[in-house]
């Protein structure tokens, strides 16, 4: 096998690495929560249809393992009633303040999870909880030994962490965590929360904005295990789906995000492109990659837009107008295929433009026409009688590429079997 097969196996997703992570490689959802409070409400409809599509996603594996949802409404409530009755993964959990009061909550709701929001940078302790750091962890700490007494398992929400003074607030509030544990007997967890996206996926970035030297120092100092570690991002600086990649490589197992990237200001780390990574990082096809294409409906369904050029699930992200471009897919579509997009449930498609060229046509014809000997069409006359017509339509103004029905229809002139092809379209 020559190197680049094994990296690069024609038309299917690529591999990372030779040395896959000994560690399990876990993703969480945080749509119905950060994203639905970063964008708008959902109906119960709405979080249902979601939901499915995770757990389509899913397909089984346990790879997305919990959902988070608020325990505040009457409608957070009736949600959580309706996902819990689907006994399907991912695994509904709650999310609150650190409060008993809210804590009772998660309880009422007959949630065995929940994570429970701790701030941890000066900003957030002085001029948010005005309070002093003894003052913010006895607060944490009693809310936390209270929720263990309930028989919660927690997630340790450490709000704003990468503006935090990790040596001499974070650490020693983990360790103080750890040991309330350990005397109550209950399971905790620990989510990296960069708050404002201030995090940086490089190894030698210092702390606290580091993340590979976060996670190191949570578990080689701390004693923290991998599946311990879950990392919640924001794409504020466009880096949100390196630093999550950055966590899982430097051993944290769970990988916290939204369908979409939906969520507070620039909005969360996008599930779908997780759920592609997860398959390059692991080497295995555990997800059911076909249940992405589904996003695309549900989000246009609730009012969404989703941007042209947006990666995986826009519009343009299997799209070339561009002759070069086609001339390969017709000779080969791993020239410019990244991966066959049919494995995700969508099509890859070309558009008729100045840019697109004699190769533009002639693709739109052997696909029309299901032709498998396209090679003939290069020295087809009427391939360059077409061409030139379509150059003159954009010269006299024209800007957009050509729709299915004008290109049917200009091509029609000089290849006049494809209206026997428009006929059996109708």
């Amino acid at each position: 096998m020559r190197w680049y097969e094994w990296f690069f196996p024609e038309l299917d997703i690529p591999k990372l690495a030779r040395r896959i992570p000994s560690h399990e490689l876990l993703i969480t959802d945080t749509t119905l929560r950060d994203g639905q409070q970063g964008s708008r409400p959902f109906s119960k409809e709405e979080c249902i249809k979601l939901y499915s599509i995770l757990s389509e996603l899913d397909g089984g594996s346990g790879v997305i393992r919990d959902i988070e949802l608020f325990p505040y409404t009457s409608k957070d409530r009736e949600v959580i009633r309706a996902l819990r009755d689907f006994g399907t993964t991912p695994n509904p959990i709650g999310w609150v303040r650190a409060s008993v009061e809210d804590l009772k909550l998660v309880k009422e709701c007959g949630l065995d999870t929940t994570v429970l929001l701790t701030s941890v940078s000066d900003y957030h302790i002085h001029y948010k909880l005005k309070m002093s750091r003894t003052e913010a962890r006895e607060k944490f700490l009693s809310a936390i030994r209270e929720g263990l007494r309930m028989g919660l398992r927690l997630k340790v929400a450490m709000e704003d962490i990468t503006r935090s003074d990790i040596y001499g607030f974070v650490l020693p509030f983990i360790e103080d965590i750890l040991r309330i544990s350990e005397r109550e007997g209950g399971e905790v967890s620990f989510k990296i929360s960069d708050t404002l996206g201030l995090a940086l996926p490089f190894p030698e970035s210092p702390l606290p904005r580091g993340v590979p030297r976060l996670i190191r120092v949570l578990i080689e100092e701390i004693g923290l295990r991998s599946e311990q570690i879950e990392f919640h991002g924001h794409n504020d600086f466009h880096l949100v789906v390196a630093n999550h990649l950055a966590a899982w490589l430097y051993g944290a197992s769970v990988s916290n995000c939204t369908l979409m990237g939906i969520g507070e200001r620039a909005g969360n780390c996008p599930l779908e492109a997780i759920a592609i990574m997860h398959s390059q990082l692991s080497g295995e096809r555990k997800l059911n990659l076909r249940a992405l294409s589904k996003i695309i409906d549900v989000f246009n369904e609730m009012g969404f837009r989703i941007p042209e050029f947006y990666p995986i699930l826009g519009e343009n992200a299997f799209k070339t107008k561009a002759g070069i471009h086609i001339d390969g897919l017709l000779k080969n579509p791993a020239i410019y295929l990244p991966f066959d997009p049919a494995i995700i449930g969508r099509p890859y498609s070309i558009e008729i433009s100045p840019y697109s060229g004699r190769s533009g046509i002639i693709y739109w014809l052997a696909r029309k026409l299901k032709l498998k000997e396209w090679e003939n069409l290069k020295e087809d006359p009427r391939v360059e009688l077409a061409y030139r017509e379509m150059l003159k339509i954009f010269e006299e103004g024209r800007t957009e590429p050509l729709s299915e029905g004008e290109a049917l229809s200009l091509l029609k002139k000089y290849f006049p079997e494809l209206s026997e092809v428009a006929e059996l379209c109708r």
